[in-house]
């Protein structure tokens, strides 16, 4: 394990606040997945207020502890992806329908559009878009209990 050649910090305000090998610190600055579901803790990238790039990590395994830290607080601020676990109901079989789910943040309802806002991933995942954007994550459809893989079902 390499030492970077930056370092990540909270200030008092709240702010994740980047200082760089020039000792120069970017207050604002925000962690960045290049691969959020299939590579999650490959290819991070430190942004700064304005979409700039300071900063690339390989593997966040490859940072200090205290480091890693950080920067997960930082995703977990910034990422908001619940993880469904069962559909409990949906209004209708035609799209735009309303989705009654548990997850892992509890339960939401969300409007469907359409069947292409169910995008299939690697290994049986889903990736299940909402009419405000809010992505929802199946991991594995095959581990649906037998009620959602038959409303799945129905949209795939």
């Amino acid at each position: 394990m390499n030492a970077p050649d930056f370092d990540l910090a909270w200030n008092a305000a709240g702010r994740l606040v980047f200082t760089g090998a020039d000792g120069v610190p970017h207050a604002g600055v925000v962690p960045v997945r290049a691969f959020p579901v299939s590579a999650a803790d490959q290819g991070l990238s430190i942004v700064d207020v304005d979409g700039h790039e300071l900063a690339w990590i390989d593997r966040l395994t490859d940072l200090p502890p205290g480091m890693q830290q950080v920067i997960r607080q930082g995703l977990q601020e910034r990422e908001f992806m619940p993880v469904i676990q069962r559909l409990e109901s949906v209004t209708s079989f035609a799209t735009p329908s309303t989705w009654r789910v548990d997850t892992n943040r509890g339960r939401f309802d969300f409007v469907l559009k359409g069947e292409e806002d169910i995008r299939r991933l690697s290994g049986g995942a889903l990736l299940v878009v909402d009419s405000h954007g809010v992505q929802f994550l199946i991991p594995d459809l095959f581990a649906l209990d037998r009620h959602s893989k038959k409303l799945m079902d129905r949209f795939l």
